[in-house]
């Protein structure tokens, strides 16, 4: 639909809001269409395309709200869409930092974004693909079978409206690729692994060929995997699993955490977080980046800025309602869906690259722990505890030798952020993106 149609909905709908009673209201509609396929052992399993989207409205009276989602847009669907909502926030409990951006706050333009590929794929083209990617991957001598090969591609078109004037629409796309493989017989060990890509455009992509031979590669070099004892020693992440270290930090700097107190960096705002070799950017208006939006779901404009600068912390991630509460300008980081509130969450964002390169970074470890996957969710943002399941290779005077399993690693996020050393070799790819990191003092719990 058109995005002047879109907005003529929101406006129409926003009208009505106020007729009823409310006193503010906003909405958002995200419109969009889907492929997605998988296919294992050259078979088709999977094929699904999909296309519409949902109405998302939002009314406040007073100092309660209420907010309600329908995928019919029918004048009458629309009027029972009003009645609802207005009729669930007379009897919500009040929220004293609810309320819509202020009209000096509000973003008065928007940058031009490369986030939407006029290319579509079809159905074929990413059956096709899939079907190149594994066998690529079972190509690679060693490999047993395979869990299958994913593609897919969407766009969508998002619109923002508010009753205090915001009015703005834009799209975006994405697409992907995937592949995961086993290696190994149940008499020698089997070992699984897999490989992605993602992207804005399709051909920002990488080959087929080159995914599946890389899942197919990763998982025969993890057959003969061994244990290690329990000691401490320095931990290599690779760039896979480095960029979920930049997550834990996004969720502990998150506003909402920071409001409850429930942050294991709550009193950490201006002080040295990171060793000064470290600067955390985010960039929402980044060329073809994949988290990137013209701004955010509240209307306020949002910026590239450094959430660390040289080991310090700037900044909370901030929407309105967090900002109230804490009593400090919001930072244009709110996003939501049709059916919730707005949020507080980050778009691109990646560590720098630091001055060594990984192979330098272990130059000096006589013994240490590379690892390319983490198993569980094992970090608690409250106190800063961690600890993973871990699977790698060990590090041998400063060379990557045999495979490892069956070990956890852990320590504090604090202590770890301290000691964390990024290397050279930063690589856009999933919008939360790290290099190599090296971290001295790890605890590992093995044999």
């Amino acid at each position: 639909m058109a995005s002047e149609n879109l907005l003529s909905i929101l406006t129409d709908l926003i009208k009505q809001a106020k007729k009823a009673g409310a006193d503010e209201a906003d909405a958002i509609v995200a419109d969009g269409m889907s492929v997605s396929v998988t296919s294992r052992l050259g078979k088709l399993e999977h094929l699904e395309r999909s296309e519409g989207g949902d109405i998302g409205l939002r009314v406040i009276i007073g100092k309660k709200q209420a907010i309600v989602a329908s995928a019919d847009r029918s004048s009458s669907a629309l009027k029972e869409l009003v009645a609802r909502a207005v009729s669930m926030a007379r009897t919500v409990p009040e929220d004293p930092f609810i309320g819509l951006a202020s009209p000096d706050q509000l973003a008065k333009s928007m940058p031009t974004l490369d986030i939407c590929d006029p290319t579509e794929m079809s159905a074929d083209a990413l059956i096709k693909a899939t079907r190149t990617c594994e066998e690529a991957a079972l190509a690679v001598k060693g490999v047993t079978n395979s869990e299958g090969a994913s593609a897919s591609w969407g766009r969508s078109h998002v619109a923002i409206a508010n009753s205090a004037g915001f009015q703005r629409t834009y799209e975006s796309s994405g697409s992907s690729m995937s592949a995961s493989v086993i290696a190994g017989t149940s008499k020698t060990g089997m070992e699984t692994d897999y490989d992605y890509t993602s992207a804005v455009y399709v051909s920002d992509l990488r080959a087929p060929d080159d995914v599946g031979r890389t899942a197919g590669e990763r998982a025969v070099r993890k057959l003969g995997a061994k244990k290690v004892k329990s000691q401490k020693v320095p931990v290599i992440y690779d760039p896979r699993v480095s960029r979920g270290l930049v997550g834990h930090l996004l969720g502990a700097i998150n506003g909402s955490s920071i409001a409850r107190g429930t942050s294991f960096l709550k009193d950490a705002m201006g002080t040295e977080v990171f060793g000064p070799w470290v600067t955390i950017i985010e960039d929402p208006h980044r060329h073809r980046g994949l988290r990137s939006k013209p701004c955010d779901a509240e209307g306020l404009a949002n910026r590239r800025r450094q959430l660390v600068d040289n080991g310090i912390l700037m900044t909370w991630l901030l929407d309105l309602r967090t900002s109230r509460q804490l009593k400090l300008e919001p930072t244009g980081h709110a996003a939501r869906g049709s059916t919730s509130p707005p949020s507080p969450s980050a778009t691109n964002v990646y560590m720098a690259a630091g001055m060594h390169t990984p192979y330098a970074l272990m130059a000096d470890i006589k013994d240490g722990l590379y690892i390319t996957d983490l198993i569980g969710q094992g970090a608690n943002t409250m106190t800063g505890d961690y600890s993973r399941g871990a699977i790698g290779f060990w590090i041998k005077n400063g060379e990557i030798t045999y495979p490892v399993n069956e070990v956890t690693v852990a320590g504090n996020l604090k202590t770890m952020f301290r000691h964390m050393t990024p290397a050279t070799d930063l690589e856009f790819g999933h919008g939360v993106d790290a290099p190599t990191v090296r971290i001295d003092g790890m605890s590992l719990a093995g044999k």
